[in-house]
């Protein structure tokens, strides 16, 4: 991909800088891993919070908040883990998309009350698009780690097949029961050549959740449902649920813009 012309000089030695980017792996030309890791000892955050990272340019802090993808206790070994898109209207993603390993780089936080009830035993049915998997992933992690998983229905949505974020690894936890979930990814353009192949589910995570409700038997009463992602992704997947019997106070909701404002392009 050639990325926008950007000519702001990135400021390697700001002194406000507080962290390292350890470690980036690209999944397409605009999707990517990345982990950042605080020069000291870590801040302790909870599963499905996020983090406000920046790097300096031509003298002012370029930053965007990111829900972490890692467990909370890898932070202080691993680091904060953020699965990003690039977009170009952004531009700290056009900053942070020329950043070399090693780069310094701003962090604060944690911010975010998108959170997991404690003890609690319903089956968690995960609804996301794009890179809205993020905070599931944490809750998955860190569940796992500390040796209570939950029962969970993971309902992810991409256009691409080669944009499902963290797909192996849920595969491989479905495969393995290594944890008591089902893994249900769907591709919303399914005639597009870049998902020929494709033979699983199809269309968009809030037109699919109705049967994926009815086909694992997932029970109003029984269940408890998380959303993340763009507002009208999240208020249309409420809609059918609420359709099929989930009452309001079952869903639990991480808008990834305010609603009422124009979405990002390529941003979800």
């Amino acid at each position: 991909m050639i990325l926008p012309d950007d000519e702001r000089v990135i400021d390697p030695a700001a002194p406000q800088y507080n962290a390292t980017l350890v470690r980036r792996v690209d999944i397409t030309d605009d999707l990517a891993y990345f982990w950042v890791k605080y020069d000291e000892e870590p801040v302790p955050f909870e599963s499905g919070q996020y983090m406000t990272t920046g790097v300096f340019a031509d003298g002012k802090l370029w930053q965007r908040p990111y829900s972490v993808a890692s467990a909370p206790r890898v932070a202080g070994t691993e680091g904060y883990e953020l699965y990003v898109r690039l977009v170009p209207i952004i531009r700290f993603t056009t900053l942070l998309w020329r950043l070399p390993v090693g780069h310094r780089m701003r962090m604060i936080g944690p911010k975010g009350k998108f959170l997991l009830e404690p003890n609690d035993r319903r089956t968690h049915l995960f609804i996301s698009t794009g890179t809205g998997i993020a905070p599931f992933m944490s809750m998955i992690r860190e569940t796992m780690a500390a040796g209570h998983p939950r029962k969970t229905v993971v309902l992810h949505g991409c256009s691409y097949v080669e944009e499902l974020g963290y797909r192996e690894e849920l595969e491989d936890l479905q495969r393995d029961r290594a944890y008591p979930l089902s893994y249900v990814p769907t591709i919303s353009r399914p005639n597009d050549q870049r998902n020929a192949g494709w033979t699983g589910r199809t269309g968009r995570a809030e037109n699919v959740v109705r049967d994926v409700c009815h086909d694992l038997h997932l029970r109003p009463d029984q269940t408890v449902v998380y959303i993340c992602g763009n507002p009208d992704m999240i208020l249309n997947a409420e809609s059918v649920l609420m359709e099929h019997g989930f009452p309001e106070f079952h869903v639990k909701k991480e808008l990834y813009w305010p609603k009422g404002k124009v979405a990002p392009v390529g941003a979800g």
